[in-house]
């Protein structure tokens, strides 16, 4: 049943292809091949110095950085110590990161000289005692950690131990510390092993330039390594620059959001680009629009499939299948498919109880690698574990051939004269108008309905597509109470940092000194 019975918890996987295939490549950096035993010989020096330096199990230590070989050494280096790995994401603001930092109350944070400015003003802010690990790109966590041994610490890393804490996103509310252990990671490696669609092939290569803070990054690029395909490493996601990658390094495994799909196709490099050596796209992180991967599909010529997931997860909850992208299906497109195995999905009404097929609920989810919880917050964890399910807070509905299609977020859904209102719905019908790049769809304060359907839209170049023409387009497509009241164009839309559309900040104007009936 397990592929590696005696891999147990993150890093034993680096050590057991170290141990096998020692040569075998791990990691891509521009024109460096740093080989699994060269991964595991550093991960060793890295645990060691931070040993030496007295840290202890279920201490946090945190990174703070973009891509490098430096973030793979030190998470495996650190999960080698019993300590927890916390990545902190560069893109908020110092009082953003403040939060974080004492949230965590890492003792040690590794940080990137580049980012010293926001690190600084954070560190203050939070007022913490945090020691300080500087690292760029003359002064790697590799040579700083030459002198160590190269020797596995004698320490026995429990499957319970936490490997790694993620911050949500913080869309909404105080931002949670999810707790990832090692046997939650190694559980959801199982659920993939068992599932036929993944494959792994001699000579893969996954090309990874998602945020390192995010599941979305962590949990491909192990799930890759584990399976013994090498990462290439992008310093951050620039269409410009996973165009010049895919030319270099040839990569057949690709994982992008919709949102990053986007404007990668959109990039004038694209058209150059050949993407012939991609055996697969995988997509995730938000819903797509149905216009977006119809194009992508025809101008990329590869395997797609979609997985469904949370950072509670640890990983996928289920997967829409290559051979379910068919373009002679445009309902079966908006799928995220079927739990994987091990997996199980519930729809479920507000008093807990499942609804008929085709009715919207909310899904709840029973998996192996469910997080044991929230770091420091016993509320916040007692309302999305309940008995063993995870309460998903998205709306979604099953077909009458088990396939799930997520509606859309609980607190993103409109109630507009008492009708609901799934925005997700509703930009995929204005996806398809051909003017138009991006959509999303919020609710607004109106006088009469509570709240009215309101389309943020931005328009390809050249196009003079104004609100009456979108709008007659949407009544062709949709009821009458789910048009778009209002359409207001824009030039770009703000991003929370896994790259889905931040909708609390589009919808902040408008509510400003009003109460949103829902969320």
């Amino acid at each position: 049943m397990w592929l590696y019975p005696e891999v147990r918890t993150l890093g034993e996987f680096i050590e057991y292809h170290a141990r096998t295939t020692p040569a075998r490549r791990a990691l891509v950096h521009g024109d460096r091949t740093i080989s699994f035993a060269e991964y595991d010989a550093v991960s060793n020096r890295v645990a060691n110095g931070l040993l030496g330096q007295g840290v202890g199990a279920g201490e946090r230590i945190g990174f703070l950085g973009l891509n490098t070989p430096d973030f793979y050494f030190a998470l495996v280096g650190t999960a080698r110590t019993r300590a927890a790995f916390v990545p902190l994401n560069w893109r908020l603001s110092a009082a953003e990161l403040a939060q974080l930092i004492q949230d965590s109350e890492a003792r040690i944070v590794f940080a990137e000289r580049a980012l010293a400015d926001l690190w600084h003003a954070a560190l203050e802010a939070s007022g913490c005692p945090v020691e300080t690990i500087w690292f760029d790109n003359e002064d790697t966590l590799e040579l700083r950690y030459a002198g160590e041994s190269a020797a596995k610490p004698a320490l026995f890393i429990s499957e319970e131990d936490i490997a790694i804490q993620l911050y949500t996103s913080g869309t909404t509310g105080k931002p949670k510390g999810v707790m990832l252990s090692h046997g939650g990671f190694n559980r959801m490696r199982l659920c993939e092993h068992l599932e036929p669609s993944y494959e792994w092939h001699d000579g893969d290569i996954f090309i990874n330039p998602l945020p390192n803070f995010h599941l979305l990054s962590i949990g491909i690029a192990y799930q890759c390594l584990y399976n013994g395909v090498a990462v290439s490493i992008i310093r951050q996601f620039d269409p410009g620059a996973v165009c010049e990658a895919i030319q270099r390094d040839r990569p057949t495994l690709l994982t992008l959001t919709p949102t990053m799909i986007q404007m990668l196709l959109d990039h004038p490099r694209a058209a150059e680009t050949d993407f012939s050596s991609l055996r697969m796209v995988l997509y995730a992180g938000s819903a797509i629009s149905l216009g977006l991967i119809k194009r992508a599909i025809v101008q990329m010529p590869c395997k797609f499939m979609q997985f469904y997931g949370a950072t509670e997860a640890g990983g996928a909850f289920s997967i829409l299948r290559p051979e379910e992208h068919d373009l002679e299906n445009e309902a079966k497109l908006q799928s995220c498919g079927r739990p994987l195995p091990l997996i199980e999905f519930r729809i479920v009404d507000p008093a807990g109880n499942e609804v008929p097929d085709g009715e919207p609920g909310e899904l709840v989810v029973r998996a192996p690698a469910i997080t044991p919880g929230y770091w420091k917050q016993e509320e916040a964890t007692a309302k999305v574990l309940q008995h063993g399910w995870y309460r998903t807070g998205d709306v979604a509905r099953r077909d009458a051939e088990g396939l799930y299609y997520i509606v859309d977020r609980v607190k993103d859904m409109i109630v507009s004269g008492g009708e609901n209102i799934y925005c997700a719905e509703v930009e995929n019908a204005l996806s398809t108008h051909p003017e138009i790049a991006q959509v999303a769809v919020i609710g607004v304060p109106d006088a009469r309905w509570g709240e009215a359907v309101m389309a943020c839209v931005i328009r390809k170049e050249g196009s003079t597509l104004d609100e009456a023409a979108l709008i007659a387009h949407a009544r062709v497509l949709l009821a009458g109470y789910k048009v778009p009241k209002r359409v207001a164009f824009m030039e770009s839309f703000p991003l929370v940092p896994s790259g889905k559309v931040s909708k609390k900040d589009l919808r902040a104007p408008y509510w400003e000194g009003a109460a949103r009936q829902v969320g």
